[in-house]
């Protein structure tokens, strides 16, 4: 039996299985790019799949102080986007 590993939601603090969050991250060439394999090289955070978990993270900008950057309004979209999708 492997063992999943557990991460924490930057919106609700809620611990799940890494599989189940949404990665954000942030790679060497400063980009940020919303990971699906899990495995992408750079700074990572995690939220859950939904709407409320990133609105949480967006009006608090957890995101932006775990990544040491800023975040445009397009990058927020884009992950609204796959959150969207993932319902």
């Amino acid at each position: 039996m492997s063992n999943i590993p557990q991460r924490t939601c930057m919106g609700c603090n809620t611990k799940k299985n890494k599989n189940e969050l949404l990665r954000i991250v942030k790679t060497n060439q400063n980009e940020i790019i919303i990971d699906k394999t899990g495995r992408a090289q750079g700074r990572g955070a995690y939220i859950c799949n939904n709407e409320e978990c990133l609105n949480k993270v967006k009006r608090n900008k957890r995101l932006e102080k775990s990544l040491n950057t800023v975040l445009s309004e397009d990058i927020y979209n884009s992950i609204r986007g796959v959150i969207i999708d993932k319902q």
